[in-house]
């Protein structure tokens, strides 16, 4: 699938984290992620909270299905500007609304703003300023409210000033900054490379010769990343690989009945590519029956059309610019014998696609076995569920879970 949300970035991929001695006199600076929640108890450390003696506060049981909903990059713009411009997608599942409010963050002084409607590609009515909170917030108008079953979204560019995260020491940048648990993409300014970077993440070179980093949490919580470059004379030569975090297809496995062998799919994605029409890639590898596709800019269903092998629908707007994006919700039912039960066990056993997949077990299962690193967690029912997101650049891979009552 060529799903390329924001920015397909040509690339040299590998996936790795960067490292040397740090220098004491190389200060860092702090700062809290885009979107965080309200305020929680205890003392916040990288990794959770603490109490007052130091002993750890437990986290709730986790009960989403799916984290890194958004993918924001962060182009770090020339030394000594202190500014770094940001391309964020930010979404709402709440019907009826007619706004949605992306705040800046406190410390960071917004510019050069602009909101785009990523259906058609065209600039949205924006305000920014005070809110009465005291931040500052871009308010962004839809162009419609949110349908009930739908989503409303909208394509931000922004640039950041902030003197804590982005920091010069002669011919060395330090950028650092607290990310939410997104989708990440961060990019050096051209003629620098990395001297360390501390989270793992896959590296690429872009078609103007710049470096860049794309990475996502495994666990969807957040990551506290500090960058250190120097000026380089290399000429980084760009390569045909894709930035597979800015990939936002998640997929839901629900499992019904062990009996029955059948699975409910629902797979959520954006389609980048250019045409009246989107292909439905996820045929290519699951036999769905009782297919259905709405658009969730709208919440309409599309009638599917078969021409051969290929299934597609035809869009409400064609994609013609790189601003536009098709979002779009698959569902159906699978029975292809990847799921069965033997011995008393249930077992789940089959090559997901994409970088988010969870799959829901029925009511009253207890997992005990996945191969492939993942988190569990329950549902608001208390269905046991196993998310997994892959950090591998191959597009799939093999899982197997068990369960038990």
């Amino acid at each position: 699938m060529s799903i390329k949300l924001l920015v397909a970035a040509a690339a040299a991929v590998c996936v790795f984290s960067v490292g040397m001695a740090q220098s004491p006199e190389r200060g860092q600076g702090g700062g809290r992620g885009q979107g965080q929640g309200a305020s929680q108890a205890g003392t916040p450390f990288p990794g959770g909270r603490m109490n007052a003696d130091g002993s750890l506060l437990p986290a709730p049981v986790s009960s989403a299905l799916f984290t890194q909903e958004a993918y924001t990059q962060y182009e770090i713009l020339a030394p000594g500007t202190e500014q770094f411009a940001i391309t964020y997608m930010l979404e709402s599942t709440r019907a009826g609304a007619t706004t949605i409010t992306n705040a800046t963050r406190p410390g960071s002084e917004g510019t050069d703003v602009s909101v785009f409607d990523p259906r058609t590609g065209q600039p949205v009515t924006f305000t920014y300023g005070e809110q009465p909170n005291g931040e500052h917030a871009i308010v962004a108008t839809l162009p419609a409210p949110i349908p009930e079953g739908g989503i409303g979204r909208v394509l931000i560019y922004k640039t950041y000033k902030d003197a804590r995260t982005y920091q010069v020491h002669g011919d060395d940048l330090v950028w650092v900054r607290s990310l939410a648990g997104y989708r990440l993409g961060v990019l050096l300014p051209k003629g620098y490379a990395f001297t360390s970077a501390n989270i793992a993440a896959q590296m690429s070179t872009t078609a103007d010769g710049r470096l860049k980093l794309s990475f996502a949490s495994p666990s969807g919580g957040s990551n506290n990343l500090t960058i250190h470059a120097h000026k380089t004379s290399a000429i980084m030569a760009p390569r045909a690989y894709t930035d597979m975090f800015a990939d936002d297809i998640k997929t839901l496995y629900t499992l019904e009945a062990p009996e029955t062998g059948k699975i409910d799919v629902e797979q959520t994605y954006s389609d980048t590519r250019k045409g009246a029409t989107a292909t439905i890639d996820a045929l290519g590898y699951m036999a769905l029956t009782d297919l259905k596709i709405i658009d969730l800019d709208t919440a309409r269903t599309l009638a599917p059309r078969k021409n051969g092998t290929v299934t597609s629908v035809t869009l409400g707007v064609p994609i013609t610019n790189d601003k536009q994006s098709a979002h779009l919700r698959v569902t159906g039912v699978i029975a292809d014998g990847s799921y069965k039960m033997g011995n008393g066990e249930l077992v789940f056993s089959r090559t997901l696609k994409g970088l988010r997949n969870t799959v829901v077990l029925p009511a009253g299962w207890d997992v005990t076995a996945v191969s492939q690193s993942a988190t569990i967690g329950r549902t608001r029912d208390g269905k046991a569920f196993v998310a997994l997101v892959n950090l591998n650049s191959e597009n799939s891979y093999r899982v197997t879970i068990r369960a038990r009552k």
